[in-house]
């Protein structure tokens, strides 16, 4: 599937579950990234990810902190070397795809708080006191 049939089918909730797993998740918000700015990027990208969640009939399934981090990540590999194309991007930046790459930068109980699925956090020792 293209880049343009991707994200159409994303924005159509037509992708199979299966199909949206966090690579694609990645694929997404890099496309987005590719077509605008960081804020319209991100707003496109919490549409598509709510309604794709909220047609499965799991909204729940949003973080609103996840894919805020992940969209800023992105942005940055994006910033300091894009060669053009998803396939060459995913391929230069593996870490993106790395489980484990918020635990590293927050705590696992602030990342699983309702806050953070709710709001933009930052990670603990972060925020001003």
């Amino acid at each position: 599937m293209n880049d343009a049939e991707f994200l159409c089918a994303l924005e159509a909730c037509t992708l199979p579950e299966t199909d949206f797993g966090h690579a694609a998740h990645v694929r997404a918000c890099y496309l987005y990234l590719k077509s605008g700015d960081f804020v319209s990027a991100l707003a496109r990208l919490r549409d598509a990810i709510r309604r794709y969640a909220g047609s499965l009939g799991k909204p729940q399934r949003y973080h609103e902190t996840i894919t805020v981090a992940y969209a800023a990540l992105i942005q940055e590999k994006m910033a300091e070397h894009d060669d053009g194309d998803w396939a060459t991007f995913a391929k230069n930046n593996p870490e993106l795809f790395t489980p484990d790459l918020l635990q590293r930068i927050y705590p696992a109980s602030q990342l699983e708080s309702e806050l953070a699925r709710r709001i933009f956090i930052l990670p603990r020792g972060a925020a001003c006191r």
